[in-house]
């Protein structure tokens, strides 16, 4: 799946209208560019792909007082929001995908309803157990990767990462069902964004004229 559209998506969904550098500068205090393909370009480019597609609208704003080009805001349309939370739901049960797949999910999992995210990171946890049982049917962890020379080395690996994939997805069932939050119909959540102007400690390098699009 394609982590970059649900960041892209998921951003400009969250300020109802956002142009790239607001998007780019969400992203970077989340340190997505740290985890994540949401690199400057990369984000440019969804915004412009995702217009063509018919999921985000572009609008054409004024000039900007310095006599730069005219800025490109963009908002999410229907067609938009479908594909978010198909996204946002794949992300939250795909145990077999990249960290970046989960931590873009765990991101905007508040925009669901409580019990769904919680149904959905179970689903999450049976999809892990399941794939452990089928992988152990042939390879025993307690022997240890030896009798598969170092590759074994590989299935140890991934048996330790889906145990302990499985361990905190559970704690953090847990967490929500214990209360954690504010999901989507309990009330106003909370939204990582900055404000316009808001200075971004987490930015990368300087912006050039490019990044006001």
């Amino acid at each position: 799946m394609s982590v970059i559209r649900l960041l892209v998506l998921g951003a400009v969904r969250q300020h109802g209208r956002a142009h790239g550098y607001q998007v780019r500068n969400d992203l970077e205090y989340w340190g997505a560019h740290e985890w994540s393909n949401a690199k400057p370009g990369s984000i440019y480019h969804a915004l412009k792909q995702m217009a063509k597609q018919g999921l985000l609208r572009a609008h054409e704003t004024a000039p900007s007082t310095a006599g730069g080009p005219p800025r490109t805001e963009y908002e999410i349309t229907e067609r938009g929001t479908e594909e978010y939370f198909a996204l946002l739901r794949e992300s939250l049960t795909a145990y077999d995908q990249k960290p970046d797949v989960l931590s873009a999910g765990l991101g905007f999992m508040v925009d669901l309803p409580r019990a769904e995210v919680l149904a959905l990171l179970e689903e999450r946890v049976r999809a892990i157990r399941s794939w452990r049982a089928a992988v152990t049917e042939h390879y025993t962890p307690a022997e240890g990767p030896g009798p598969l020379g170092h590759i074994g080395e590989i299935m140890e690996f991934w048996v330790h990462s889906a145990d302990t994939g499985a361990d905190w997805t559970l704690r953090l069932v847990e967490r929500i069902r214990g209360g954690a939050y504010t999901f989507a119909g309990e009330g106003e959540p909370f939204v990582g964004v900055l404000g316009e102007g808001e200075e971004n400690p987490y930015a990368t390098g300087e912006r050039h004229a490019g990044d006001l699009g």
